[in-house]
């Protein structure tokens, strides 16, 4: 049996899981949340130097709580960590999160990360009352199976390179595996090759995903090329924690929190594979990973099922950053993928 996307080739074609978004345009900015139904076992995995998180410390395998009841992923830089404690209050005004013996109080827990927008021209004039807590709650009476990608959530004040970000997902069925990856691109590094409309993440494509460009053909070595070029370099002075790409994987088969760690490990694979530079100084890039625990891996074969997931996660980050990037659209001084490279598709 083939691989495929799945229905909705979002985050959501794993069961079990709904993502919901908000945030404003004037603004520029804001956030997503990815709702399970149930708890569900996270791990994260950072590679950014200069990254912005909330709760990562308690993902570690040698801690207590294993699994989670919210991921948020924000705009906001600093500011945006408190679209955390929106999701957390509205989570426990429902009785959902962790309970430790006989107390009638639940503390939710649910980690996060931010990325960089401040500088991207929308209205911050919002002095001691941040919008981010409030878009945290509204982002979980949004959420469902069915979301908006590009210009939406924590994607709509995002930066690719050069180019306008986004929020993108993707998904793959593989058999009874639900795999799935929601990726907020607001990178320093560009998701274009050089000199070319085609994207890093081309050999991945499915269908016409993002614009079914493919390879461009009869490119030289790009070892040759400035590794900066199409890069944010060319929009504005660099500035330590000015960008990042952060995003969450998901699947339905049955993790501890050390295998989902170590799936977070190989899913950071996708970002090198849609983005170039990926993992910078600058850049703040962080993944969770989630299991909803539906499916269990057949323990004679767990090692060879784990790799797969691992695997195929990569291949869906790679997928969704370029469809943020692709399902963008122009904001303020920020021109889109569509604007700058149209399709005839796109013409019409």
């Amino acid at each position: 049996m083939s691989i495929r996307p799945g229905p909705r080739n979002l985050l959501t074609d794993v069961d079990g899981l709904a993502v919901g978004n908000a945030g404003s345009l004037a603004v520029r900015s804001g956030v997503t949340v990815v709702l399970p139904e149930t708890r569900a076992v996270a791990a994260c995995d950072v590679r950014g130097g200069a990254p912005g998180t909330r709760e990562t410390d308690a993902l570690d395998p040698a801690t207590l709580v294993e699994a989670v009841d919210a991921i948020v992923l924000s705009g906001g830089s600093t500011y945006g960590l408190e679209a955390m404690s929106g999701a957390v209050a509205w989570l426990g005004a429902r009785g959902r999160g962790f309970k430790l013996g006989e107390t009638p109080r639940v503390s939710p827990v649910v980690p996060g990360a931010i990325l960089f927008d401040l500088a991207n021209g929308g209205d911050k004039a919002w002095g001691e009352a941040p919008p981010y807590r409030a878009w945290g709650r509204a982002a979980c009476d949004e959420a469902t199976q069915n979301f908006e990608i590009g210009n939406a959530g924590a994607g709509i004040g995002a930066l690719a390179g050069n180019l306008k970000g986004g929020l993108g997902s993707a998904s793959a069925i593989d058999g009874p595996l639900q795999i799935g990856a929601l990726i907020a691109v607001n990178a320093f590094g560009s998701p274009l090759i050089p000199g070319t409309g085609h994207f890093w993440a081309a050999p991945y494509e499915v269908g016409e995903e993002f614009g079914a460009r493919g390879w461009p053909p009869g490119r030289p070595a790009i070892s040759v090329a400035d590794p900066l070029r199409g890069s944010r370099a060319e929009l504005t002075p660099l500035a330590p924690g000015g960008n990042t790409t952060i995003g969450v994987v998901a699947t339905n088969a049955a993790l501890t929190q050390a295998e989902a760690q170590r799936i977070a490990i190989m899913a950071q694979d996708g970002l090198a594979r849609a983005l170039r530079p990926v993992h910078s100084h600058v850049d703040g890039d962080a993944l969770f990973v989630l299991s909803t625990g539906l499916i269990e891996l057949p323990a004679a074969e767990r090692l060879v099922h784990l790799m797969r997931i691992g695997a195929i996660a990569a291949d869906c980050v790679a997928r969704a950053a370029a469809r943020g990037v692709y399902a963008a659209g122009d904001l303020g001084d920020a021109v889109c993928y569509r604007s700058r490279y149209p399709s005839e598709r796109d013409k019409s």
